[in-house]
């Protein structure tokens, strides 16, 4: 009851008081309002006064900060197609659309040498235009030509498009060093690799700093292989093998992947280089196992398809061949001693088959199973194989066994090309210098010396030899203790242990459409 009471005299106290309530928070809200203002106005008039300082010119000091405001976002939502386009409205709707960078960077020659460095894109395979290097230069010198700046609406329009432009260098230039300058994802068909992409907080970093040309020379690459990479680049060393111009593509495309956020994070892993043909085990930064190994076949080149002689128009989408090694990264979970093998339809179709209807006995030699709506088929050989008109109802597999095309081993892990590595009962491939010739599997040359680097010399790998080199050769599977990193990587150029830069051949023809789509940046800049 008494609760009852006190709300019933609130609410008379504030019907007979509620208009001066209101009143006075209106006014307490609109000083604010002013001192908010205020504070807004004297740092823009800051700014107008350190422009007429720095520039000599005072038309910039009669600047108003809500009108250059306006000549900003204007100018951020017209018809200009920026880079970034996302990051840069948000980034300056929420500071208010105030020139960031002018304010903060013009003084002390920080914000010309930004734009300078940027200039100097070609150490990293890049080129400047590419940034609007060229534009941004341009509209830095208008702000101190005195003749291009006579009125107060000159000024505007010069502050304006100076800021953002220089702007656009800055950050494009500053993400294409951390992330690269294409999403690798967009340009090739079989790329399943985890690969970082910039974001709002990236995007700006380059606006929270104290100098911005030595956070810019700050984030540039310095791996060893990157850095060794600019040096050839630069003096216009040749790759053995390749001659200066074909060099100085390979090295462009090159440093363009180092400069995609994909690269190992573990102490350790599995890391396979698909044109290089070759296995490592690596452990803090040294390879402690290394061996061949054979790759998806590739797709027939031809003299065109090299980057000497590449056409962009033809060559820019990548074509992908179905028996190509994807580039991915996962774990390797478990190995499988005395694997089957389910023969995939299109392998069963274009080969098996093929060959059973030339040899009836091929099937029963190979150790190949067939089944027929999931039923085993006793006697396959009387099949008429020459003549099946479809595949489609059949399963076939490989018993284990020395015939088995997986070998003894074969090591897995998650991915969704269903590939793996293994071994195999062909050593000869691993006499060969071109070693691009699997269905898409990565077969290696010593899988037992990879199975002592994942398991350790144990209990483990005396039962993987034991299984192994048993005559009753049965499947078993063994997990890993710790899921162990796996890398399949797509790099042309590789340093060896005496830190030489070799060149490897583009099976895929991969480099030709990386630095296809580079050259397309050039002309859209």
């Amino acid at each position: 009851m008494k609760r009852n009471q006190s709300m019933n005299s609130s609410k008379e106290w504030f019907l007979k008081n509620g208009q001066y309530v209101i009143y006075y928070l209106a006014a307490f809200l609109f000083v604010l309002t002013i001192l908010a203002l205020s504070g807004c106005r004297k740092k823009e008039l800051d700014l107008g006064r350190m422009l007429t300082k720095e520039t000599g010119n005072p038309r910039f000091k009669e600047m108003d900060e809500v009108i250059l405001s306006t000549h900003i976002r204007k100018k951020l939502e017209g018809g200009k197609s920026w880079k970034h386009p996302r990051f840069m409205k948000a980034t300056y709707a929420s500071g208010g659309y105030r020139p960031l960078l002018l304010g903060q960077f013009l003084k002390n020659e920080d914000l010309r040498e930004a734009v300078a460095l940027v200039g100097q894109a070609e150490q990293h395979g890049l080129d400047p235009e590419m940034f609007a290097w060229r534009e941004a230069t341009e509209q830095l010198d208008l702000l101190y030509d005195v003749s291009k700046v006579k009125t107060l609406s000159q000024a505007y329009e010069r502050v304006a498009e100076a800021e953002l432009l220089i702007a656009h260098t800055l950050t494009t230039y500053q993400l294409a060093l951390q992330f690269g300058v294409i999403n690798p994802k967009r340009v090739y068909a079989h790329y399943y690799m985890d690969t970082q992409r910039p974001d709002s907080l990236d995007f700006r970093k380059i606006y929270e700093t104290r100098s911005v040309h030595r956070y810019l020379d700050s984030i540039a690459p310095r791996d060893r292989m990157y850095l060794k990479v600019q040096e050839m680049l630069a003096k216009g060393i040749a790759l053995q093998g390749y001659d200066q111009e074909e060099s100085r593509r390979m090295f462009i495309v090159h440093l363009e992947r180092m400069r995609w956020r994909n690269q190992p994070k573990e102490a350790s892993f599995v890391w396979v280089n698909i044109p290089e043909m070759m296995l490592d085990v690596m452990v803090h930064g040294k390879s402690l196992v290394r061996m061949k190994v054979a790759v998806g076949e590739g797709r027939s080149l031809k003299k065109t398809d090299k980057l000497r002689f590449y056409d962009e128009d033809d060559l820019r989408k990548d074509r992908p061949f179905s028996r190509e090694t994807p580039q991915l990264n996962s774990r390797i979970e478990s190995v499988q001693v005395n694997p089957v093998w389910n023969i995939p339809q299109s392998i069963a179709g274009n080969e098996i088959v093929k060959l059973a209807a030339q040899d009836r006995y091929y099937l029963s030699n190979k150790g190949i199973e067939v089944y027929e709506k999931g039923k085993l088929i006793e006697d396959p050989e009387t099949i008429d194989w020459a003549n099946l008109a479809s595949v489609k109802d059949f399963h076939f597999k490989q018993k284990p066994g020395d015939a088995n095309a997986l070998g003894k081993i074969k090591f897995l892990f998650p991915n969704q090309s269903s590939v793996y590595l293994h071994d195999t009962p062909e050593k000869g491939v691993f006499q060969k210098e071109g070693r691009a010739v699997s269905h898409g599997c990565v077969r290696v040359e010593n899988p037992l010396e990879l199975a002592r680097a994942l398991f350790g010399p144990g209990e483990k790998l005396k039962e993987i030899q034991t299984e192994m080199n048993s005559k009753k050769a049965q499947a078993k599977d063994l997990r890993l203790p710790k899921p162990y990193p796996v890398y399949l990587v797509y790099l042309t150029c590789a340093m060896d242990a005496q830190g030489n830069v070799r060149g490897h051949r583009d099976v895929y023809g991969l480099d030709v459409v990386l630095y296809s789509h580079l050259q397309q940046l050039k002309k859209k800049a």
